[in-house]
């Protein structure tokens, strides 16, 4: 079913999902938007501002030469106007038109702010290509090539770009002042820029010596204390909102209301990261791409406080030395996470050029920051981020103050629902046992109870598909989210959770792993997993995986208990994967650095199988490797009926 997030009965499923005190908050909010729709207040006047969060002496100078060129070449393209997001190439940077989308071609409208139907993609275009230019992370990326070449072109244009964006958008004007998010990660990437620009002489007079930079980053800050996001939405957005307002209020604490601003920022961040984490480290959206904002996000503010001289809880520390650990544990042999539910491409804080490693970087980061464990995967890779970030960060003592690291790689992550099993040859497979989402709406929920995801020597053999979008394209939301979409068993024709919404569910499946034994004990031995759901109402789906060292195969064991019904089983396929599918059985082959590699999939015989990939009607074969990208994929349906107590074993095989 398809369900529109403008439609009537999308408010009310919206409104079933809030607890008392949040639509007492929501109330709070129109009545206030109402009120600020009349009245505009003006910004405090301010002497004497001046910026002193400065990166330490040194601090440029150790940005790895590689990792300079990278950002270089990065900042050229920017510099001819050339950028890529989400699929969609750009060739007028040089002057941008700051609410045009250049997939649909629409312009969003202009007018007060809360008026702009952001969700209708008719109206306005798609949202996320708008917004993400005003998100001015590619002034960051010209600014850091500023730092580190003295090349005052770069400076120029930042200065331009701002001085037009600040002209063009008003405070509350348009559709760049509705989402929270949007306004805590431009002040973040504002108070970059102000950093990296420090040795041009016009940085000032472009910043704290400009009444329009002030009058902008003040009504900012005034939005982001009034209107944050809240209970069931109180999710990666509430963590971007209070990064934004206490970085600001730190490095631009100019104001009368800085200092109130940056408690209750700092109050916002250390509750919400907290709530936002499993005691594990994983975030508990189960959507690893919003694992990497958050700790984006928390080291940037953290780095914000240690350059003002702020103190920041332990607790928040705390939580972003478990996010790094367990970012440790779960990525394979390249460095790759989990592919597990939403990925929109979102960054904390980008300063690197194309092909820095995200997930190397952070860990990079953290190894500077906390200190690498012996079990940690190495970091080959350079970035620029990290010398800049650990130049600011004091060093946190990695033992000592009763803090317990992880002694082994964990496997298993009992309140996530993770566990990932590792066999020879870098084969790696992470199976999902964990809750449907976070919140009571899981807006970045997957409907993936009991997938899998395999890789080999990091290829995705057995693929998570991924996103690919959010808004506007209803059909390719539902597909890549279904469970159809993932690695798992279909009951009934429906998906495990019911969706009321592109970002809402209104019945969420309930998991329980039954085994959790990713050791294979003796050499050769076999790693165990174990779990079942209630998602199908009368019927139990149960799966079992073990992976065998010594044969290096894995076997999926699906059984399905309750009442009849159609089954459907999908394998979706990697991208790089070719299959030749006979019967029911498909024989897979690869190539991996000029290698050739090849895998047997034996598949249930109970089943009908046929192959699909790149189908429309319904979407069906498909890969996403970022949002606003996909690409044809094959995958393997099996169908059939489950008769009261069935069963199915599927035995993917590793050749030599």
């Amino acid at each position: 079913m398809t369900v529109s997030s403008g439609s009537a009965g999308w408010y009310v499923r919206r409104l079933s999902a809030m607890g008392p005190r949040e639509v007492g908050g929501r109330v709070g909010d129109a009545v206030r938007r109402r009120r600020w729709r009349a009245a505009l207040p003006d910004c405090p006047s301010v002497t004497g501002a001046r910026f002193t969060a400065v990166l330490p002496a040194g601090a440029l100078a150790s940005v790895p030469p590689d990792a300079a060129k990278r950002l270089v070449a990065e900042a050229d393209r920017l510099m001819a106007g050339r950028a890529e997001y989400f699929g969609v190439r750009r060739d007028d940077l040089t002057d941008p038109d700051w609410w045009y989308d250049p997939k649909t071609g629409r312009r969003a409208p202009w007018g007060y702010a809360f008026d702009v139907p952001y969700r209708s993609e008719e109206a306005v275009g798609d949202i996320k290509q708008i917004w993400e230019l005003s998100r001015h992370q590619y002034l960051t990326v010209l600014a850091a090539a500023y730092a580190v070449t003295g090349d005052e072109r770069y400076a120029e244009r930042v200065a331009r770009h701002l001085r037009l964006w600040w002209a063009a958008n008003a405070p509350l004007r348009g559709v760049h002042w509705i989402s929270g998010i949007e306004l805590g990660i431009r002040l973040l990437s504002w108070v970059w820029i102000r950093r990296l620009l420090d040795g041009w002489p016009s940085a000032a007079a472009l910043f704290e010596d400009n009444p329009v930079a002030r009058k902008q980053i003040w009504h900012h800050q005034r939005w982001l204390a009034a209107f944050p996001s809240r209970g069931s939405s109180a999710n990666n957005h509430v963590i971007a909102e209070a990064a934004g307002q206490f970085a600001a209020a730190c490095a631009f604490g100019w104001f009368p209301s800085s200092a109130r601003w940056r408690a209750d920022a700092m109050r916002s961040l250390e509750r919400h990261l907290r709530s936002n984490t499993f005691g594990s480290g994983l975030n508990r959206e189960l959507a690893t791409e919003y694992h990497g904002l958050v700790l984006e996000l928390g080291l940037a503010a953290v780095a914000e406080a240690d350059a003002a001289g702020v103190a920041v809880p332990p607790t928040v520390r705390l939580v972003l030395l478990r996010m790094t650990d367990a970012l440790a544990a779960i990525v394979d042999g390249r460095l790759r996470p989990p592919r597990q539910g939403d990925a929109d491409d979102g960054h904390g804080l980008i300063v690197d050029g194309a092909g820095t490693d995200r997930w190397g970087s952070l860990l990079a980061t953290g190894d500077a920051v906390f200190g690498r464990l012996d079990w940690w995967p190495e970091v080959t890779g350079t970035d620029v981020r990290t010398p800049l970030l650990a130049a600011l960060v004091r060093p946190y003592a990695k033992t000592g103050r009763g803090v317990t690291r992880p002694a082994r790689r964990p496997a298993h992550f009992a309140d996530a629902g993770m566990t990932i099993l590792r066999g020879p040859e870098e084969i790696w497979c992470r199976c999902d046992g964990g809750p449907h989402g976070f919140l009571s709406i899981a807006a970045h929920a997957h409907a993936d109870a009991l997938s899998v995801e395999v890789r080999h020597d990091g290829v995705d053999v057995l693929a998570d598909p991924g996103t690919f979008c959010y808004h506007g394209q209803p059909e390719w939301r539902q597909y890549f989210r279904s469970t159809l979409g993932h690695n798992t068993l279909q009951w009934g024709g429906g998906d495990q959770s019911v969706s009321g919404g592109p970002f809402l569910w209104t019945r969420h499946a309930r998991t329980r792993v039954l085994v959790a034994d990713p050791s294979h004990g003796p050499a050769g031995g076999t790693a165990r997993w174990c779990a079942e759901h209630d998602g199908y109402q009368g019927t139990v789906h149960r799966r079992r995986v073990e992976l065998t060292a010594a044969s290096r195969e894995l076997r999926v064991v699906d059984e399905v208990r309750g009442d009849r019904g159609p089954v459907r089983l999908a394998f979706h396929l990697g991208p790089a994967i070719a299959a030749d599918l006979t019967g029911n059985r498909a024989v897979l082959t690869w190539t991996r650095d000029g290698e050739d590699r090849s895998a047997v999939l034996d598949l249930p015989a109970e089943l009908s199988w046929r192959a699909h990939r790149g189908e429309t009607h319904p979407p069906l074969g498909w890969y996403s490797a970022g949002f606003g990208r996909k690409e044809p994929a094959t995958t393997l349906v099996g169908t059939g009926f489950a008769d009261g107590v069935s069963g199915y074993t599927t035995v993917l095989g590793f050749r030599g």
